[in-house]
């Protein structure tokens, strides 16, 4: 769909707002006692904190304010049907596991999906004031009064690669087996780091990361990051990768393509 420039300036706006009151409820909690943590599954530990309704709750209350006629969806609290054609993809702590454990490597992510993917996004890692945002022209990383244009790095041959999952089994042991045929290429393999990772791309310290069984909240936002930077996120086949599932994220298109067919000569 068509977005003025007047009309991007208030979305981006927005996302600004979004994101600052989600770093205030999330920094909150952050390295206190009292998380109150919730497990979501019977057979497995998917954490949920206070944190993650409160830092949800606060940007679900601006979007009713200064956009209701926009959709939402949220890890916390499900899909709000909208009518404008937007919809906010809202993930209020993405990597509720670090955060739990006191690592700085989680963040905010806020996707702005136009209908065949994200327009516009955001990574915030709060606790360390970073800020990494994508879409409308713009790639940009802000630290406090720090601000660099962010453009990923050229990197052809996996040999020179830094590869990163969060999971180190990835997925089901297929996915694990692919994994691992495109992590004895590289240089580095690293593991865990969640949406940081992502933006590291778009920062151009990091060239790859693989995952799977994603949630569009836990794609969009640094998918618009790391196109923007001039990166490439799809799925493992070369499709859209908007809607979660298997992921593959590269700052160098040649990169991509080389992961890519060994993940698929793999499965």
């Amino acid at each position: 769909m068509e977005i003025s420039n007047s009309e991007q300036q208030e979305l981006m706006s927005v996302a600004h707002e979004l994101a600052d009151v989600a770093r205030i409820e999330t920094l909150k909690y952050f390295r206190q006692p009292a998380l109150g943590i919730s497990n979501k599954e019977i057979a497995s530990f998917d954490p949920v904190t206070e944190a993650d309704r409160a830092s949800e709750r606060a940007m679900r209350d601006i979007l009713a304010k200064r956009r209701p006629d926009d959709g939402i969806l949220g890890e916390e609290y499900g899909v709000k049907a909208g009518t404008s054609g937007l919809t906010w993809v809202l993930d209020p702590i993405d990597g509720t596991r670090a955060y739990i454990s006191g690592t700085a490597s989680w963040g905010v992510l806020i996707g702005l999906d136009a209908g065949d993917g994200p327009v516009f996004g955001i990574v915030d890692q709060p606790f360390t004031a970073e800020r990494f945002t994508g879409g409308f022209g713009i790639s940009e990383w802000v630290r406090n009064d720090e601000k660099r244009v962010m453009k990923t790095r050229d990197c052809a041959a996996l040999s020179d690669a830094i590869l990163y999952t969060t999971f180190p089994e990835v997925g089901t042991p297929n996915e694990g087996a692919a994994f691992k045929a495109v992590s004895k290429q590289c240089k580095l393999t690293r593991y865990g780091l969640d949406c940081y990772a992502y933006a590291l791309i778009g920062l151009g310290m990091v060239d790859l990361v693989i995952e799977s069984g994603l949630q569009a909240y836990d794609i969009q936002g640094p998918m618009a990051v790391v196109n923007a930077a001039g990166g490439i996120v799809t799925n493992w086949q070369g499709g859209p990768a908007h809607m979660g599932g298997q992921i593959l994220a590269a700052g160098d298109a040649r990169m991509h393509a080389a992961a890519m067919e060994i993940l698929n000569n793999s499965v």
